[in-house]
């Protein structure tokens, strides 16, 4: 773990839980695509820049969650690096409560309170044409958050951050983290038919052929939208729609999955009712879903 894996002659990735990238920008100075989970891997990447003898310009996050920009603050405050993010992804950094009170959606108890969902609070900036490396592209990736992105390098490495996952996380967890399943397959779709010499997703191992991967997340969303339609073709309230997924997939219910799975339930169902597939009726005080 933390292995410093090198793809062209400027791109590398460092294997870690969320994979983290890294970028020469010239002999000595290197920019990083994601700054890690926490402090802990912020101090593992300090141990690679020095051991390399390469200062750090600035850190290039493709969006706001915790394993993403967990390391920032480390970073930030051992190198005085430039920490970037797009929009509103920015604010998230800034007020890292946003993200424990959107999964909650309200005040977030203390079991939400952990470095996986609450980072430090780093001191970024919005991301702009300007604050780019020469050569480097922004892709929009939008779906998994409001607005994710990734980074094409001048190497043609495409750093897709979290707009998919390995067909072994899928088949453990089956239903992943989004937050808007309309762009989220856009998205996927858009990745597909996309071109380079190594994709490296943030969560999937690095390859030269992302299709299939694409394929089998997009079929895994509406295998899940197909089963909540089914579900309810019987009325059942939200928690009802939970509770029937946690049980047909086996998953273990904590907090942490309540907020997060939960989370993803919801837009899946605001989804499911704005393309006409669920209807909404308010029975007995209670909201409830009817496909």
């Amino acid at each position: 773990m933390y292995e410093l894996v090198q793809l062209s002659q400027h791109d590398y990735y460092i294997e870690s839980p969320t994979k983290i990238g890294l970028v020469r920008l010239n002999d000595t100075e290197v920019c990083l695509i994601d700054g890690g989970s926490d402090k802990d891997a912020g101090r593992k990447v300090r141990q690679i820049l020095d051991a390399n003898g390469w200062r750090l310009r600035a850190i290039y996050n493709t969006h706001c969650h915790a394993d993403h920009i967990g390391g920032n603050k480390y970073l930030q405050s051992q190198t005085g690096c430039a920490v970037y993010l797009p929009e509103i992804e920015c604010d998230f950094a800034r007020h890292p409560i946003l993200e424990p009170s959107l999964l909650y959606g309200g005040f977030p108890p203390q079991e939400l309170h952990h470095k996986f969902l609450l980072a430090q609070a780093s001191d970024a900036r919005e991301l702009t044409p300007e604050a780019l490396p020469a050569g480097f592209e922004v892709v929009e990736l939008p779906g998994h958050f409001f607005r994710m992105v990734g980074f094409r390098t001048p190497d043609d490495t495409l750093y897709l951050a979290d707009c998919l996952s390995s067909r072994r996380t899928l088949d453990k967890y089956q239903i992943s983290f989004l937050y808007d399943v309309a762009g989220y397959l856009d998205t996927l779709e858009r990745v597909k038919g996309m071109t380079a010499k190594v994709f490296v997703p943030a969560h999937a191992d690095a390859t030269q052929e992302i299709a299939p991967l694409a394929q089998y997340n997009i079929d895994k969303v509406h295998e899940i939208a197909q089963l909540i339609v089914d579900l309810c073709r019987t009325p059942l309230t939200f928690e009802e729609v939970l509770q029937k997924l946690f049980a047909h997939y086996d998953l273990t219910m904590t907090f942490e999955q309540y907020a997060l799975v939960g989370s993803t339930v919801r837009s899946y169902l605001s989804w499911l009712k704005e393309t006409g597939r669920l209807k909404v009726e308010i029975i007995e005080h209670m909201l409830r879903f009817h496909s």
